[in-house]
């Protein structure tokens, strides 16, 4: 797999396909990595990756402190996973592109289209993360981190992680960090000798700052009302991918395209032709 080192850290990435570019942030919350789009719930049903590189180029990437990608310990918000993906289209020499998003994969993408509106043809959001058992859930996770990091220290996470190869989901205990300890040595030795006090402010702010809504988390609604970006919303409906999350994104997104299929119509079938035939439609003609 080719590496791309954007602003210091190294992203993981895939291209597959030719014709217009589609970048695509992974769904698996705080596992999101190129895999995901393939063998994880709905996304393993509708095999995408079956059907969009035959008509565009397709470009999967490791999201940072995920998968073969690389990380730093610092507070992070969407704008810096919004930069990973800038610095990826900069490194393949792309301009603009499609952008699309799964899961805790729409954040980023909305927060990209607010960012660079001139770099985005279109957005594809499939089943946006939100609504309140999501963004408890998620201070939830933070917190049992937070705790024994706190109560046990950092070395002690280091080797917690390297005890095990569970994510922050299936263990939260080992924190966000978890993957980049595991791929590397450096990392861990860094990550163990920092400032215990000043890691736990910053990934506090983390928290706070990504999962800060009982809505879909990512870009401001009032800056989202200022985007004109041709939109496809495609609506989850469980406690982690709320109904009403991929609601107030239409609501925000004016025009915005919403396909209102159940997840049990959401099939290998409907899915891909319903997503090729919005970017077909949202490609600008030459």
């Amino acid at each position: 797999m080719p590496v791309a080192e954007i602003d210091g850290i190294d992203t993981h990435y895939e291209v597959r396909g030719d014709g217009p570019p589609l970048l695509m942030y992974a769904p698996g919350g705080f596992d999101a990595q190129i895999s995901k789009w393939s063998d994880l719930g709905v996304y393993k049903r509708i095999r995408l990756l079956d059907h969009l590189p035959a008509h565009f180029r397709c470009i999967l990437f490791d999201r940072r402190e995920n998968g073969a990608s690389g990380g730093r310990v610092e507070h992070i918000t969407w704008d810096h996973y919004v930069a990973q993906g800038a610095g990826l289209l900069d490194h393949l020499g792309i301009d603009r592109a499609h952008l699309m998003g799964g899961c805790m994969g729409c954040a980023p993408v909305t927060a990209f289209g607010v960012r660079h509106p001139d770099r985005v043809l279109s957005m594809v959001l499939y089943w946006p993360v939100g609504g309140a058992p999501y963004r408890i859930g998620s201070h939830q996770r933070f917190a049992r981190h937070l705790a024994f990091a706190e109560e046990n220290g950092l070395q002690a996470v280091v080797d917690l992680v390297r005890s095990h190869d569970k994510n922050f989901s299936a263990d939260p205990r080992g924190g966000p960090w978890g993957q980049p300890i595991r791929n590397s040595g450096a990392f861990a030795e860094h990550y163990a000798a920092l400032d215990l006090a000043r890691y736990l402010l910053a990934t506090r702010g983390m928290m706070s700052g990504l999962f800060d809504r009982d809505t879909a988390p990512g870009a401001e609604p009032e800056d989202l009302m200022t985007v004109d970006i041709p939109t496809l919303i495609v609506p989850g409906a469980d406690k982690f991918h709320a109904t009403s999350a991929a609601r107030y994104l239409q609501e925000c997104l004016g025009g915005a395209e919403y396909w209102d299929a159940a997840p049990d119509d959401q099939t290998e079938q409907t899915a891909p032709k319903r997503v090729l035939q919005f970017l077909g439609a949202a490609q600008p003609v030459a």
